[in-house]
């Protein structure tokens, strides 16, 4: 099976809620579904990849794993959260797993869309589109898990486009929200080829910080865990025998913080984006409501410079950007040429 939606439309959370169904024993089985959520069941795999790619060895590996029979529940069941992260090398190593599966092991592949898959293996899987929420269901969320006041519930939940993830860190983190109104405050105040070349330096200082934020505290715990089991103290030395270890996770964790650099450059790209979009509709006269409600006044002003055609022209330009990272481009060339091209647009 594979199940498909935008970002935030909970693609992995009903994978687990599946998986849970298939192993379980019945609805109101709740410690199945604990176990899962915490990756303990012996008869489920997840492979939630934290680098950029998703390797050829981790495939293999759950390859290997998927013809183990099931050992207390009636189905072995293999998640791949981020599946759109293999490589077509990789995605054909699976390709001869989902040809001829066991008959008792069902494969759940996470995706954003079925493009995002090669043709082979969407052939062979059945699909499953996920809706996002709205932005009502997921500020009601926000307030059940968070306790927090619904007006900010809202806004956080309008800005990050109903992505639930992104939308309880912004109700969370004061620090969240600045990083993101520093983003677009930045982007407004382009005019020139000078301001998208500092602009651009600033916008990948916002990602690099968004990254950081998010990855340091992670990196320090999973050290100091890795140094408890090895026996050794805080501050202590590390026997030369031992270093071979932790420099295998130093090279996880500077893997992970480069999938977050991306992830964080995407996330400026995805609120650049609804900023233009903003203004195409406002432009346009639409009804809808714009998704930079709390920066409406920014929106009024910039709309005397920005025309509806400058506007779909920038977002050409940020699909544009979203590819050349994609393809490994330096980043901040790929800011900058964005930016120089919302500097020209402007009148």
């Amino acid at each position: 099976m594979a199940d498909h939606g935008s970002p935030g439309s909970g693609r992995s959370n009903v994978a687990t809620a599946f998986a849970a169904a298939l192993v379980g024993n019945g609805p109101d089985d709740d410690h199945t579904l604990q176990q899962i959520t915490a990756k303990t069941h012996p008869d489920v795999s997840v492979l939630t990849t934290q680098r950029v790619i998703i390797t050829i060895d981790e495939i293999r590996q759950l390859v290997t794993s998927s013809y183990y029979s099931p050992s207390v529940g009636r189905y072995r069941i293999v998640i791949i959260e981020d599946a759109d992260r293999m490589t077509e090398r990789t995605s054909n190593l699976l390709l001869k797993a989902l040809e001829e599966p066991p008959e008792r092991t069902v494969w759940i592949l996470c995706a954003p869309s079925e493009a995002d898959l090669l043709p082979t293996i969407r052939s062979r899987v059945r699909s499953v589109r996920l809706r996002v929420p709205g932005i009502e269901s997921v500020a009601d969320l926000l307030v059940a898990r968070t306790g927090i006041d619904r007006a900010l519930a809202m806004d956080a939940a309008r800005q990050a486009q109903s992505h639930i993830g992104m939308a309880q860190r912004l109700a969370t983190s004061a620090d969240a929200r600045d990083r993101r109104r520093r983003t677009l405050t930045t982007v407004l105040g382009v005019r020139s080829v000078g301001d998208a070349v500092m602009a651009a330096a600033d916008l990948l200082a916002v990602a690099d910080e968004d990254a950081k934020a998010i990855t340091q505290q992670r990196d320090s715990e999973e050290r100091d865990a890795a140094l408890r089991s090895l026996g050794i103290e805080p501050g202590g030395t590390i026997p030369p025998a031992l270093r071979s270890q932790l420099r295998l996770l130093e090279d996880d964790q500077k893997r992970r913080a480069t999938r977050s650099l991306r992830d964080g450059l995407d996330r400026i790209l995805v609120d650049v984006s609804s900023l233009y979009r903003d203004l195409l509709l406002l432009g346009l006269g639409a009804p809808a409501e714009p998704v930079n409600l709390a920066m409406r006044d920014h929106l009024d002003q910039a709309l005397q410079s920005v025309t509806p055609a400058a506007a779909l022209e920038v977002l050409d330009a940020i699909a544009l950007a979203r590819q050349r990272i994609a393809a490994n481009v330096a980043a901040l060339l790929a800011l900058e040429a964005l930016l120089v091209t919302i500097a020209r647009v402007r009148h």
